[in-house]
């Protein structure tokens, strides 16, 4: 085996959580640290979801409990016994079945006495989980409801991919990943590597790439950071960090042997010298070296201990499994699919509050369309069924006519009811809000109805939230014009087939009764009121009687005898 040592060279990590220890480990390989932390872990934005969580657990909503990283268990448990009793929790969680995304988790889940049923194996990426859950569980997976502990960010290909195995599952964020506060290190980390000052860099997950490429942009210099790893060895811990890598056209030299941080180190110091002579030899002469530089019992080693994911599918950041591209994805498929099912006016109306309101975690939502110089409540969260298709609001009036008027989205973390632009509407006297997110609705750069978001409590919408709903604004606009103009053409062609009817049938009482079409028009009133029948019906009635009689009157053909 070669020695381990990287004789002096720069490696740059871009570790947070665990910089010391990193750091230690590169200088007992004899190489000089750069070790600059590429993220934080900060709190959601709120624990409503984790408390709503151990609710559902000790009322025994949950089959199956997944668990990702232990700093996520001890952090989950840490916020659930704020506000709820800590040992009656661990109860529920013991009472149910429970996987881990490998030994961290496990580890955590073991110190507070919890049982685990599965335990995904190396390297331990969302694929490892699933294929255990599947083995473990089989067909009777279909039948579990799962709530998943989430780390940092979404995983959306395991969370689709257990959707569709699965009754149904719940997303538990308990911490989340953001920028550092101080951006300054990770801007000259760019330069460092664009100019070349730097020999080896080591990613340890997919989110210190894509926060660098982040800052990166920030500067106008992503292009000069992709051409800069072209002359170092770029290192990837396992399999999702590497498909993060690729999405950014860098290709990485190898993954180790076990994904472990110190796996990565210990085989980055055999191997990345060789690694990075091979790569500079090849950019300075343009062409691939006629020797291999590698030993080829060397060659053999890395072909052996590591294992470059190979291509699944294309791979994107949400792919990747740290972004929040599930809700993305999802809302694309969910609109196009209503978009072709070219369903009636209110189902559509409904399928979007339904969406929206799972999208930003809301007490109501509302949905006016406006109609000539009017917005009039057409779908609620809420049932209020007294007032939908009834209540009104005029343009800029309140909050919602404001926005209708303005064609600018408006966000209210708090006091909504302090804001010059807020009215009450009686008609809907239990709804008193605290927080207010309101987005036109838009088709062919005309507003045609407003999505309203309402919230009891203080909530303060992030960014990402304002854009999405707003861009459901922008795509569902179409849509609702077709269905509301498809329910008025079907509304025409009722009342014109009711017409046609009517005057038919008020023909033939004239006729048969002898009477003036005032009088035949009055017997069809009297007899729709005494039958509580529609006029169209009683009309339809007696246009049958009279086919009828028609055809009793057709004298019946006497067979021909030869």
């Amino acid at each position: 085996m070669a020695h381990a040592s990287f004789n002096g060279l720069r490696v740059l990590s871009l570790e947070s959580r665990r910089a010391t220890e990193v750091a230690k480990l590169i200088r007992t390989y004899d190489g000089e640290p750069l070790v600059v932390p590429a993220m934080r872990e900060i709190a959601p934005s709120s624990n409503k979801q984790v408390f709503e969580f151990a609710d559902n657990l000790m009322h025994s909503a949950y089959d199956l409990v997944v668990f990702l990283t232990g700093v996520g268990v001890r952090a989950m448990v840490n916020v659930v016994e704020t506000k709820y009793d800590r040992e009656a929790f661990l109860g529920a969680l013991r009472s149910v079945k429970v996987a881990c995304r490998g030994p961290k988790p496990s580890s955590a889940l073991k110190e507070l006495n919890v049982p685990v049923t599965v335990s995904a194996p190396e390297p331990c990426t969302w694929r490892e989980m699933l294929s255990s859950l599947e083995t473990e569980f089989g067909d009777s997976l279909g039948q579990f409801r799962v709530a998943v502990q989430e780390y940092g960010a979404s995983n959306p290909e395991f969370l689709s991919a257990l959707t569709e195995r699965s009754k149904h599952v719940t997303k538990v964020p308990v911490y989340q990943w953001a920028l550092p506060d101080d951006l300054q290190p990770l801007r000259e980390c760019v330069l460092g590597i664009a100019n070349g000052n730097v020999d080896v860099v080591l990613f340890l997950t997919a989110v210190q790439i894509i926060h660098l490429f982040q800052v990166a942009d920030q500067m106008n210099y992503a292009e000069e950071l992709r051409r800069g790893f072209q002359s170092m060895a770029v290192l990837s811990i396992g399999p999702t960090t590497t498909e993060e890598l690729r999405h950014y056209g860098i290709e990485p030299d190898f993954e180790p042997s076990r994904p472990k941080m110190g796996f990565l180190v210990n085989e980055a110091a055999q191997y990345a010298g060789r690694l990075l002579e091979e790569k500079r030899s090849r950019k300075t002469s343009g062409v691939a070296p006629q020797r291999d530089p590698l030993p080829p019992a060397t060659k053999q080693a890395i072909e052996e201990k590591s294992a470059p994911a190979k291509r699944v599918a294309l791979s994107t950041p949400t792919m990747a499994g740290f972004r929040d591209g599930l809700a993305a994805f999802d809302f694309l498929h969910e609109i196009s699919s209503r978009i072709a099912a070219a369903d009636s006016f209110h189902v559509v109306l409904n399928r979007i509050v339904d969406f929206v309101s799972t999208l930003v975690p809301c007490d109501s939502c509302f949905i006016y369309v406006l109609e000539q110089d009017k917005l009039v409540l057409r779908a609620s969260k809420n049932p209020h069924a007294d007032v939908v298709d009834y209540l009104g609001v005029q343009i800029g009036q309140g909050i919602t006519g404001w926005v209708a008027q303005h064609r600018e989205p408006v966000a209210i973390s708090s006091n909504a009811a302090n804001d010059p632009r807020f009215q009450v509407f009686r008609n809907l006297p239990e709804d008193h809000f605290e927080a207010i997110l309101c987005v036109p609705i838009l088709c062919a750069s005309k507003v045609v109805g407003v999505i309203t978001l309402q919230h009891r409590k203080p909530y303060d919408h992030r960014q990402q939230e304002v854009r999405l709903v707003s861009m459901i604004g922008f795509l569902v606009g179409a849509e609702i014009e077709r269905a509301r103009l498809e329910d008025e053409n079907v509304e025409l062609s009722d009342r014109l087939e009711t017409r046609i009817a009517v005057d038919r049938a008020k023909g033939i009482l004239q006729r048969d009764l002898v009477i003036s079409e005032s009088e035949a028009y009055r017997a069809l009133q009297r007899e729709s009121r005494q039958r509580r029948k529609s006029m169209r019906e009683i009309a339809e009635a007696i246009l049958l009687g009279d086919d009828l009689k028609k055809m009793r009157a057709i004298p019946e053909e006497k067979p021909v005898k030869n």
